[in-house]
C-alpha cells in the first residue's frame, strides 16, 4: 500500500525510471570504448548507445503524456491533508497523502485492510470550470 501513488506521479515514475534506464545503458555501451576493446568494444558500444537513446525517447513521451493528462485532471482539495491535487478518471489517490479519492458511488476498495491513514472519500465532481452567466 505504501508504494501506491496517485496517476499522475505514476506516468511520472515510469518516465524518470525510462530516462535512468537509457542513461545507465548509454553509459554502459560507453565502457566498450573507454576501456579501449577493440572492434567488439565500439559494436557494443554502437548498440548500447541507441538502445539508450530510444529508452531516452520513449522516457520523452511518457513525460509529455503525463504533462498533457496533468492539464486535463481535475483539481481538487484533499479531504484528508486539505492540499491541492490532481485527479484522473473516477478514481486516483491523493499526490501528498495518498489517500483514496473516487467520485464513484458504487466504488468497493478491493482490499480494506490495505492501511487505515488511506481512507476512501466519495467526492462531488468539480463544476467550478463551467461557464456561469453573470
Amino acid at each position: 500500500m505504501r508504494l501506491k501513488s496517485s496517476k499522475v506521479n505514476e506516468f511520472r515514475l515510469w518516465g524518470l525510471a525510462m530516462t535512468m534506464g537509457g542513461m545507465l545503458l548509454m553509459i554502459i555501451g560507453l565502457a566498450g570504448i573507454v576501456f579501449d576493446w577493440g572492434k567488439a568494444g565500439r559494436i557494443m558500444a554502437v548498440i548500447f548507445m541507441i538502445i539508450g537513446m530510444i529508452s531516452m525517447m520513449i522516457s520523452m513521451g511518457i513525460y509529455f503524456w503525463a504533462g498533457m493528462l496533468s492539464t486535463t485532471a481535475t483539481v481538487l482539495d484533499c479531504p484528508e491533508c486539505g492540499r491541492r491535487t490532481k485527479m484522473l478518471g473516477k478514481t486516483d489517490r491523493c499526490m501528498f497523502c495518498k489517500t483514496i479519492l473516487t467520485v464513484d458511488p458504487q466504488y468497493k476498495p478491493a482490499d480494506e485492510s490495505e492501511n487505515p491513514a488511506a481512507h476512501t472519500h466519495q467526492l462531488e465532481p468539480n463544476r467550478d470550470h463551467e461557464h456561469k452567466p453573470h
